[in-house]
């Protein structure tokens, strides 16, 4: 049985394009819309998780809302002749009317209910005599922890 079509709306749809100098953090804006009238759980992944932060990676998108979700790339040494095969995927899938808990609804979900797209990522150097667009990457550094924690009963 083939995947059902994407329900959310991406903005930008095919490519997420992030402006240089990547010596400090640079983010970008995935915008996910919710048209439907389900509630959306959704989840974001990509090929090299240590060079970006998502936040959020993952939740629900009530009916007929809309998120934003910024991604940010880490600093890195840019070089204008490697080719970024960096990609994204937005996973999908209409949340069930009883959803308690949402590890579980991703566990038990059927290959038949998931959806997905998939985005590049483009890199992009700000040309010099460009004065027409100012982009300033942020000062606050994003660091990406993943922490577990272990209670003794």
């Amino acid at each position: 049985m083939a995947r059902p079509e994407q329900v959310l709306v991406l903005e930008p749809q095919h490519e997420l394009k992030f402006r240089g100098p990547f010596t400090d953090v640079v983010t970008a804006t995935l915008k996910l819309t919710n048209p439907t009238e389900r509630n959306v759980c959704f989840k974001v992944k990509t090929t090299a998780p240590r060079r970006y932060c998502v936040r959020p990676n993952s939740g629900i998108i009530n009916a007929g809302a809309s998120i934003n979700v910024s991604v940010m790339l880490q600093p890195f040494d840019y070089d204008p002749n490697e080719k970024s095969k960096h990609k994204f995927m937005v996973q999908s899938m209409l949340a069930p009317y009883d959803m308690t808990d949402m590890e579980g609804v991703w566990k038990e979900a059927k290959p038949e209910e998931l959806m997905d797209s998939k985005l590049r990522c483009a890199f992009e150097m700000p040309v010099e005599n460009d004065k027409t667009v100012s982009f300033r990457s942020s000062s606050v550094k994003c660091v990406c922890m993943c922490v577990r924690i272990v209670v003794p009963f």
